[in-house]
């Protein structure tokens, strides 16, 4: 049995200057890597009289669902994201293993961007209650 991984909560690291992603990708080879991404965030008046909210730039998108993972989904084998595509994980932790052996647990509140369309893909690990996620299909 291999070791828990702890989880990570991209969402309580977040700062008025930057929020942080992880991303997973394929590289020429076809093996499948995370990384850490900080996405400064800038001051935008949004409400007359109030401070500004900090916001990224603008990212295109083609479409966005809201998704609920069933209950006992568990574990998702090798796999590749049909497109482009900012995940959102409102509830419950997931657990993502990429082919160079990287293993990430991420919290609720965290932002994934899959984007390893090609090469080996990654396994996800959900939790048996289900949760819910936001899918955001990139341009």
């Amino acid at each position: 049995m291999r070791d828990p991984v702890k989880p990570v909560s991209y969402a309580a690291r977040a700062t008025d200057e930057r929020v942080t992603y992880l991303r997973i990708y394929a590289d020429a080879e076809g093996e499948t890597h995370m990384e850490e991404v900080d996405v400064a965030l800038m001051p935008r008046a949004f409400f007359n009289g109030h401070p500004p909210l900090r916001l990224t730039e603008t990212l295109a998108a083609t479409g966005c669902n809201i998704c609920r993972v069933p209950a006992g989904m568990g574990v998702v084998d090798w796999h590749n994201p049909p497109r482009r595509e900012l995940v959102i994980w409102l509830t419950g932790e997931v657990e993502f293993e990429t082919s160079d052996g990287d293993i990430r647990r991420l919290a609720a509140g965290s932002i994934v961007l899959a984007e390893d369309r090609t090469g080996k893909g990654h396994i996800s690990r959900h939790p048996a209650e289900g949760q819910l996620v936001v899918h955001v299909d990139l341009c």
